[in-house]
């Protein structure tokens, strides 16, 4: 899943050695996804209105349910 979003990201910023994705597992069973780019692309990833951050965690829930599992990514 990492890889997934580290690709996307990578390929839409500026500056793609900014990009750093890590996770974590919370207590529900949830895996948190936290995508930190530089702040001078954070509005490229996020997009007009939100929409590109949204197809990006749509893309990796897609993924992540093919692999059992239930992600939520967060961009910082």
């Amino acid at each position: 899943m990492i890889e997934l979003v580290d690709y996307i990201a990578k390929s839409i910023v500026s500056d793609p050695e900014s990009v750093n994705v890590s996770e974590e597992e919370m207590d529900s069973g949830v895996i948190k996804i936290i995508l930190n780019v530089a702040e001078h692309d954070r509005g490229k990833i996020i997009g007009r209105q939100g929409k590109l951050a949204q197809a990006i965690r749509t893309v990796a829930r897609v993924a992540a349910v093919k692999q059992g599992v239930k992600i939520n990514l967060e961009i910082v």
